[in-house]
């Protein structure tokens, strides 16, 4: 099979779909690699290291995108959607419940369109390939959210998460226990701060409880706890997901108006809508806005602020599918019961579950 590797579009998006060392396992196993000029050198690849590993360099987008199977890592830009064919399978995160105008423009092109984030192993409730992803993102909502705090031109209130002898620690709330959460968690302990984790999950709190023991405040999620918790945050962090589903808001207008000013939220949940009232998309260029006197951060593609690691660390999950995809095409969703749950667009119809309750005047009879 022919596959196509275009570079990212996305503002300062530098992970790329394949490395050097996925190209040539798919070279050695028969298949023909595409890849755009330059597409992996923010990761930190040459051409010449894909020319190396038997890929064929080409020098524009549309030579990359005139394949059978496309991988990437963010979703088609609006200057990507002319390159989109019908029967071509194309395999990245799409993230639609948070986009209607792609979803549109993939069920009218007809193309196979397959996200990572919805690829789910059966019985487990396991994202495989949202969750390397995941503990990136978590792990970088408190690096950034602790830049934001520093006393500069972006508003943030001066306060160190790790605090001083005799002055007290920043104190982190996080809304979500899931991957992002628990990783978020870790680096916010890490450095020293007061951390509350807030998880509707009991059985998730109870496994909280074994990994961070006293360290960490845990709360069941109500609008009580949310609000008392919010109210005294110095770095609020977003981490709620309901996979293919757009985030719930859980932090109104109103209660943002009642943080202490200076005060930083970071959503992680941004790229399904987010979790905050107040809160859109930004980008790694522009990535904070003041509102109600607080910062919020809000860059939907985090990991692409370390794309060597962000790629290589996406690769090791995506490559088995991608080979799968290359050796059966379409074929591979009835063999693979996992990949099956990561179709979201086929033959002009919307067919996940959870993006046709977002959209349902798309979803045809």
């Amino acid at each position: 099979m022919e596959i196509g590797i275009p570079k990212e579009t996305k503002d300062q998006e530098f992970r790329v779909g394949l490395s050097p060392s996925s190209v040539r396992v798919l070279q050695e196993n028969g298949h023909r690699v595409f890849v755009e000029t330059q597409a992996g050198f923010g990761a930190g690849f040459t051409d010449d290291d894909y020319t190396s590993a038997g890929a064929v360099i080409v020098p524009t987008a549309d030579a990359a995108w005139n394949r059978e199977l496309v991988v990437k890592v963010k979703e088609p830009q609006a200057g990507e959607y002319k390159f989109l064919q019908k029967e071509q399978i194309l395999f990245t995160y799409l993230h639609l419940a948070a986009d209607r105008k792609l979803t549109e423009h993939l069920i009218d092109c007809g193309v196979t369109a397959i996200a990572y984030e919805t690829v789910e192993q059966p019985g487990s409730n396991k994202l495989p390939l949202l969750t390397p992803m995941s503990i990136i993102a978590g792990r970088l909502s408190v690096q950034f959210g602790a830049r934001f705090l520093e006393h500069h031109h972006h508003g943030g209130r001066g306060v160190l998460l790790g605090g001083v002898p005799g002055v007290r620690p920043g104190k982190v709330v996080i809304l979500g226990g899931g991957v992002v959460g628990t990783e978020a968690a870790k680096i916010a302990v890490g450095m020293g701060a007061a951390v509350q984790i807030i998880d509707v999950n009991v059985e998730r709190l109870g496994y909280l409880e074994t990994l961070f023991g006293s360290r960490v405040e845990l709360l069941y999620s109500n609008s009580a706890h949310i609000e008392t918790a919010v109210r005294d945050a110095d770095l609020l962090i977003g981490a709620v997901l309901i996979p293919g589903r757009r985030a719930p808001i859980l932090v109104s207008r109103n209660l943002v108006k009642q943080m202490r000013p200076g005060s930083v939220i970071v959503d992680v949940a941004v790229d399904q809508g987010g979790c905050v009232e107040t809160l859109h998309a930004t980008s790694h260029t522009h990535p904070v806005y003041l509102e109600e006197g607080v910062v919020h951060y809000g860059v939907p593609n985090m990991p692409g602020a370390v794309p060597w690691t962000a790629t290589q660390a996406l690769n090791n999950s995506t490559l088995p599918y991608v080979l799968q995809l290359a050796n059966l095409g379409i074929k591979a969703l009835t063999n693979n019961q996992a990949l099956a749950k990561g179709l979201n667009v086929q033959a002009h119809r919307l067919v996940h579950p959870a993006v046709q309750e977002v959209f349902p005047d798309l979803v045809v009879s």
